[in-house]
């Protein structure tokens, strides 16, 4: 990754993914993913996603082969958020020893509308993984990657490849890649509004009136 993206990518992550969804609102996009929660890792994220489908069925549908899992982590790196559109099915798509392995690649977080399992092992590893589900069950002969680079729907928002992606405990936003200067500038702007807020209340004055000073909540 070269300097000018790895210092984007420091500046998109220290804007929580609370302002990022306010500025999102401002400009009309629909980027706040829904029913996904971090399992490891800790702090925030922000990385370019690098999207996958995977297909699922009984055990036995698909030869051990078809889970791929190998090409998710040789996906993975620094300022890359993998992306796996399992369809929200709760098949573990990701374990402690993929997690490990993707760990060893610096890898900036993976992201699943499906499942995980293992969470203590992925615990271990410090990898930022999150996912719609975790259950023990193996995505081995249960589920197909069944392409990459391809449009995906994570927690009901669609996913691009290049799209950037924050994470933190409040959430997952995906921000398309196209609109990205014009985000990050509303996010700037949303950021230097709460700012305002929070010292007019250090400096003595309630919510309201700091609120109302700031055109943060125009009062009534």
């Amino acid at each position: 990754m070269n300097e000018d993206k790895s210092a984007l990518l420091d500046q998109c992550a220290a804007i929580a993914t609370s302002t990022w969804a306010d500025a999102m609102d401002t400009l009309g996009i629909d980027g706040v993913t829904q029913g996904i929660h971090r399992r490891g890792g800790t702090g925030r994220i922000a990385g370019f996603a690098v999207t996958a489908r995977h297909v699922w069925g009984q055990l036995g549908d698909f030869d051990r082969s078809d889970f791929s899992v190998g090409r998710l982590v040789a996906a993975t790196g620094p300022g890359k958020v993998v992306m796996v559109d399992a369809g929200g099915t709760a098949i573990s798509t990701f374990g402690g020893i993929a997690s490990m392995a993707a760990s060893k690649r610096n890898a900036t977080a993976v992201v699943i509308d499906g499942a995980c399992r293992d969470v203590d092992e992925i615990q271990a590893t410090g990898l930022w993984l999150a996912s719609r589900h975790v259950t023990p069950l193996t995505g081995k002969g249960r589920l197909k990657l069944q392409e990459m680079g391809g449009p995906i729907s994570i927690g009901g928002v669609c996913v691009h490849e290049g799209d950037l992606v924050v994470g933190d405990d409040t959430g997952l936003v995906v921000i398309p890649h196209a609109r990205l200067d014009e985000v990050l500038a509303a996010a700037q702007e949303a950021l230097a509004t709460d700012e305002q807020v929070e010292q007019g209340i250090r400096n003595g004055l309630s919510f309201a009136e700091s609120a109302a000073a700031a055109n943060y909540i125009p009062a009534k």
